[in-house]
């Protein structure tokens, strides 16, 4: 079974640089053995944003690469706060905010690109956690989607 950190690296992608703050806030926070991160936002790795809205500027599968871009802004987070996605046991939960028309249903469907991710970092088994796919009439920046997670850690050794 290979490690989280060896499954990213199979997947080919790039992370973006660890986002900072947009306001008064810490973008995570460790408590015990969980690690809260705050909402994360479609950080490229330019540091450059993806903005628009699904539905009027972006479609569903570009909405779909947009959260698969913000799963990867919150594993530079992971790595810059606790050293290595080796420390995450599992995705405990997942709330993705979609900035769309009001006529947009497919919320789910756009999420699954940072869900779909986690799994293929963690596994099907950990990498998947319990989710909410919500449609906002705006999110900061215009940017298409934000999502905030909570991950339970392994134990340090």
């Amino acid at each position: 079974m290979n490690s989280p950190e060896e499954n990213f690296e199979k997947l080919g992608l790039q992370l973006p640089p660890a986002p900072k703050p947009l306001g008064v806030y810490k973008p995570c926070l460790q408590d015990g053995k969980y690690l809260y991160l705050s909402g994360h936002g479609t950080v490229k790795s330019d540091g450059s944003l993806i903005i628009g809205r699904i539905g009027e500027d972006l479609d569903t599968e570009q909405g779909k690469i947009a959260a698969r871009q913000v799963g990867l802004a919150m594993l530079a987070t992971i790595k810059a706060n606790v050293g290595s996605l080796n420390r995450i046991k599992r995705v405990v939960k997942v709330l993705g905010m979609v900035n769309c028309v009001p006529t947009f249903e497919k919320h789910p469907y756009i999420i699954n690109g940072c869900s779909e991710l986690f799994a293929a970092v963690w596994g099907e088994e950990n990498g998947v956690g319990v989710r909410s796919a919500v449609g906002m009439g705006s999110l900061p920046d215009n940017i298409p989607v934000e999502i905030e997670a909570l991950f339970e850690l392994n134990e340090e050794s």
